[in-house]
């Protein structure tokens, strides 16, 4: 018994700081923490950002869960778009501010491989609720679009992009 006693001392004395107080172990935040921290900060900003530019002009979106705005401007009756399909469109992309950065040359629709093709994630999702002859504007956060860096020419760092987008035809082959 004097044995436990002893060594149960002895724990309570050792695991006190030599003023006698319990040392307190404080989680280390890494500079991996702060940047997750930081980027969701910054993307709680975008979203605020987002709901006020679709107030502002009045917009009634379908939310997808990956971050996506849709508004259909014209929807008639048919199959939608589906991954490697090839979708041809119209399109003007716009930055939040009404600057355009890009748009399909006037008659002449573009084309790209749902899926597969080197264009901006939010696009590829966005497109899946057109059919041909269908019409929509859909916004695409930044993480979704061209991300922390922009495109380096006329998309800036950090931009949400918002596509007004005509799909004209989709095929199995290009």
């Amino acid at each position: 018994m004097k044995y436990v006693l002893f060594m149960t001392l002895l724990l309570m004395v050792a695991c006190q700081g030599g003023d006698g107080t319990v040392p307190v172990r404080v989680k280390q935040t890494t500079s991996e923490d702060t940047l997750i921290q930081g980027n969701r900060h910054a993307v709680k900003l975008e979203d605020r950002d987002i709901l006020l530019f679709l107030e502002r002009i009045g917009a009634r979106t379908q939310k997808t869960p990956r971050g996506i705005h849709v508004q259909l401007l014209r929807d008639l009756p048919g199959t939608t778009a589906a991954t490697e399909q090839w979708a041809k469109v119209n399109y003007r992309m716009e930055l939040l501010n009404g600057d355009t950065a890009y748009s399909s040359p006037s008659g002449s629709p573009e084309s790209f491989l749902i899926e597969r093709d080197d264009v901006e994630s939010g696009l590829h999702e966005g497109i899946q609720f057109l059919s041909p002859g269908d019409s929509a504007m859909i916004v695409i956060p930044s993480y979704r679009a061209h991300g922390l860096i922009g495109d380096m020419d006329k998309v800036p760092m950090r931009s949400t992009v918002v596509y007004y987008i005509g799909l004209v035809n989709v095929s199995d082959g290009r």
